[in-house]
């Protein structure tokens, strides 16, 4: 990889012209998005920037500005005014879905050691990233943008930026190189930072718990054979254990020496690498190590040491086998980022650098690089795009904005989109690849990643079912079949006890947790039950089975039966509901209470319900909304943010508007501190991070503080008019 052509100072300098910077949409697949710098004034012309591209790249907009709203519903009507700015031309709202400090690492590791580059201006726009999120106070980096200096965060950016060509004496690697040396240095990283540098060669793969390919090979009905794990944790095995068997290490190069000498506070050359598999620095352990792992670990320790050739080869060819079917499955695209450099780097070491497998991969690494105000990151995924039209599109509807003049295109546009996003066929390799049916499902992201995901899939047919059957003017693109399809994916997916988890059924036994190698990541290890994915798709089912009574009636009534059962053990003592992908405890609440009001559960009638509400309002602040911190995520007790956040006043409004809560103050004060806070072009600016997952890793949702606001101000005045 050729260094930077020119390395910045700070963060605050634009090494690249951001109005060169566009967004495209569409290219090859539904939903793709890349972005592209424009070196000539010729191609500028050809191609005029737009005001999504602005708007994403912190460019003043050059939309109307008007006075400030006199009503919530104005002001919901204004800020869709301005969303429908930033709706692509193919109907759906591209964003950022950046975060985690953990992936751009493993976007240039995996670049670097496949002999891979970027374009230069994607190069300076990565450094730039990481100059802007590094800690002010000690130069590090943390497991997510707003999380304190950790030493995984710190060694693999640190590392990223070497690669990248910022030179060693730098001062934002100086600073870096400091705080890591105080986490211990890279010998003291977690087991997943562990393998990135073994896979740079920077790091011995003796100093990582073992991960042996056989583990393929044992029976399938044991309860800790691998296809039961969480679908994102065996999907990243399966590459890492194939290049653990191999013990495949990128060339000694200079700067690999060099890096051996920087990341560590003794001599790289004496390190006791057996030494280090359990040793991780404090601030990184958040899932601390089990008596059960460290007993695992001596055991595949051992095993590494008497290796049976012809058993590793056929474990070996096995998960290569399971690379090439999630590789086809998705285009490409892979699961995640994780698995996807992972998936990579196995298709460079055995097809070969000119392979079409491996070109493809590095095609569509572009559809994770998201271009922001700050600089080039690497997405969680290669995007949330059905997850942000889902949300908006019901807002429009329940608001009655989509049935006022003026919305119609955006709104067709929309549900094109939808239609164009289910997805109609299995993966090519399903029972194989140990997947989930995909029939009838939506995704998070694209149908070409191509995820079943349960409540995707429960938001995608609510959305469908609004702008086709709730609306006069619409056309009748997704059919009955389909919105049925939706139906059996949904029904597929409830667990015996009522719950619902997120890509497929649990599989494997909760003990498995003790086995959680990750460190950093809590419940990372099977599929759980969560009050977010439950409701979504309990909400569905019964929208659905009032515009069509009679298809799987009796397994639907069970289904919503056993669901709403399965929410009320999951209530927590304080009334609440935790979330898991949103921050946190409004997140899940507001999910709970709108299903729970589905079935006819509200404050006068239920005690639950009046619970949540209860404690809802005792969090209200004095400005009239609510604010939680990540920290909520991480400790499973309520945080308060420092400040009020739109995103979460809307949550807890709209909970208390679905719980049909008697008292107007809470809502009022609500309603006028998100009023308050909108600009005069109709946006509202960007807040505090919005999502998470595995509970210690915070993801960002920033077209949430849009379609939750706009949802919000709509409904609240209908409903104060009915108190």
């Amino acid at each position: 990889m050729r260094p930077a052509s020119y390395i910045p100072q700070s963060g605050a300098e634009h090494p690249t012209d951001l109005a060169r910077w566009r967004l495209k949409v569409g290219d090859g697949s539904h939903g793709r998005h890349t972005w592209h710098y424009l070196r000539s004034d010729d191609e500028c012309a050809r191609w005029p920037q737009t005001e999504i591209d602005r708007y994403w790249l912190g460019l003043p907009t050059r939309l109307p500005e008007s006075p400030p709203a006199q009503t919530p519903l104005d002001a919901a009507r204004k800020g869709f005014s301005f969303y429908k700015h930033l709706q692509s031309p193919d109907g759906h709202w591209a964003g950022e879905y950046g975060g985690p400090m953990f992936l751009l690492p493993g976007l240039v590791i995996g670049t670097y050691v496949t002999a891979g580059d970027f374009k230069d201006e994607e190069k300076v726009e990565l450094i730039r990233y990481l100059f802007n999120t590094a800690s002010p106070a000690d130069g590090g980096w943390g497991l997510h943008v707003e999380h304190h200096s950790t030493c995984f965060g710190t060694v693999m950016n640190y590392t990223a930026l070497r690669l990248l060509g910022v030179p060693a004496e730098h001062p934002v690697c100086v600073k870096a190189r400091g705080t890591l040396h105080g986490f211990g240095g890279a010998a003291a990283l977690p087991q997943w930072g562990k393998w990135w540098l073994s896979l740079l060669n920077c790091y011995d793969w003796a100093g990582c718990i073992a991960i042996p390919a056989e583990l393929w090979l044992f029976p399938e009905w044991l309860p800790f054979h691998p296809w039961k794990w969480w679908i994102h944790t065996r999907n990243v095995y399966i590459p890492m254990s194939y290049l653990f068997a191999r013990k495949w290490q990128a060339e000694e190069d200079p700067l690999i020496l060099a890096l051996r000498q920087e990341l560590y506070t003794t001599d790289y050359d004496v390190i006791d690498w057996p030494a280090q598999q359990f040793n991780v620095a404090s601030v990184d352990l958040y899932y601390p190590h089990t008596k059960l792992l460290h007993a695992l670990g001596a055991i595949t320790h051992a095993w590494e040491q008497c290796v049976i050739p012809p058993v590793r080869r056929r474990a070996m060819e096995y998960t290569y086998q399971l690379v090439v079917q999630e590789d086809e499955n998705t285009g490409y695209q892979d699961l995640g980022p994780v698995n996807k450099m992972l998936n990579q780097i196995v298709r460079y070491v055995v097809d070969g650098p000119g392979s079409k497998p491996f070109l493809q991969h590095v095609e569509k690494t572009r559809d994770f690089m998201w271009m922001s105000g700050r600089g080039m990151l690497m997405g969680g995924t290669n995007g949330s795009q059905l997850w942000d039209i889902a949300f908006v599109c019901q807002a429009v509807v329940e608001t009655g904005l989509a049935r006022e003049e003026g919305n119609e295109k955006a709104v067709i546009g929309a549900l094109k989109w939808l239609d164009g996003a289910q997805m109609q066929r299995n993966p090519v390799h399903y029972r194989s690849a140990f997947r989930h049916q995909t029939k009838g499902a939506w995704p998070f992201s694209t149908p070409e990643q191509g995820y079943t995901v349960s409540d995707c899939t429960g938001e995608g047919l609510k959305a469908v079912i609004y702008l086709q059957n709730h609306l006069d003017y619409t056309p009748k693109l997704v059919s009955e079949r389909r919105m049925c399809d939706a139906v059996d994916v949904i029904l597929s997916l409830q667990n015996p006890d009522g719950g619902c988890a997120s890509y497929e059924l649990i599989r494997g036994p909760r003990w498995l947790e003790w086995i959680n190698p990750a460190e950093v990541f809590g419940n990372i290890m099977i599929e759980y039950n969560y009050p977010e994915c439950t409701t979504s798709t309990l909400t569905a089912l019964c929208i659905f089975a009032n515009e069509y009574p009679d298809y799987r009636a009796q397994e639907i009534r069970q289904f919503k039966a056993k669901a709403i059962e399965w929410l009320h053990t999951a209530q927590h003592p304080d009334g609440t509901w935790f979330g898991s992908w949103g921050i946190c405890f409004t997140y899940a609440t507001m999910f709970a209470l709108e299903s729970l009001s589905l079935a006819g559960e509200s404050y006068a009638n239920s005690a639950p319900v009046r619970k949540a509400c209860d404690f809802l309002v005792s969090k209200q602040m004095p400005d009239g909304g609510w604010g939680e911190s990540y920290k909520a995520c991480e400790s499973g007790q309520w945080v308060d943010h420092a400040m009020s956040q739109v995103v979460n006043t809307a949550w807890a409004t709209l909970a208390l508007i679905y719980a049909k809560y008697p008292q107007r103050e809470p809502i009022e004060r609500a309603v006028k501190l998100v009023m308050s806070r909108q600009r005069p072009n109709g946006s509202w600016d960007q807040e505090a991070i919005e999502g998470v997952f595995n509970k210690n890793c915070a993801i960002a949702y920033p077209n949430f503080k849009f379609s939750f606001t706009i949802w919000m101000l709509g409904r609240a005045p209908t409903y104060l008019q009915g108190l």
